[in-house]
């Protein structure tokens, strides 16, 4: 019976090389919510017939995006590169407006906050759609699911 979903996710934490607490909690709410409910269905037909659940680990090598997909059981099915070009400006916007965001929270009226977070949201959006473009053919994913990996994509990206 199939079960496309993610079960387990881990980063790379090699290639974390700091991250404040804001930045922290995001990831774990990322991390909470997405094995909390999430989509993802390779697209590679295993002998076998395995169709999920899966463990994924992510990880940043060379300038690209490695998903390395697991059965439940541990064992590896594929790994899945994915070039990051197409994202290195919607990760360094989503930086910029997630520091103004934070910076908005502690001293701007709920107006200013708001507008902040509706630009946020927009570029989170945005990334989340081009994601589920790149993984066209390779992995479905929906559009929550991929809007969590996409913040996962990010804290793997702050360098310090």
């Amino acid at each position: 019976m199939a079960d496309p979903r993610i079960i387990d996710i881990t980063l790379d934490e090699r290639t974390i090389l700091w991250r404040n607490a804001d930045v922290e909690q995001e990831r774990r709410i990322a991390i909470f919510d997405l094995l909390e409910d999430n989509y993802f269905q390779p697209q590679r037909h295993h002998e076998d017939g395995y169709a999920g659940p899966y463990r994924v680990h992510l990880r940043v090598e060379e300038g690209r995006l490695v998903i390395e997909i697991r059965r439940e059981n541990g064992d590896p099915l594929e790994a899945i590169i994915l070039g990051l070009g197409r994202f290195r400006r919607p990760i360094r916007d989503y930086f910029a407006i997630c520091d103004s965001y934070y910076q908005a929270i502690s001293n701007a009226s709920p107006q200013q906050i708001e507008t902040v977070d509706m630009a946020r949201r927009g570029i989170h959006n945005a990334a989340a759609e081009t994601l589920i473009e790149r993984l066209e053919g390779k992995v479905k994913v929906d559009f929550d699911t991929a809007r969590r990996l996409f913040t996962l994509i990010c804290v793997l990206h702050i360098k310090g």
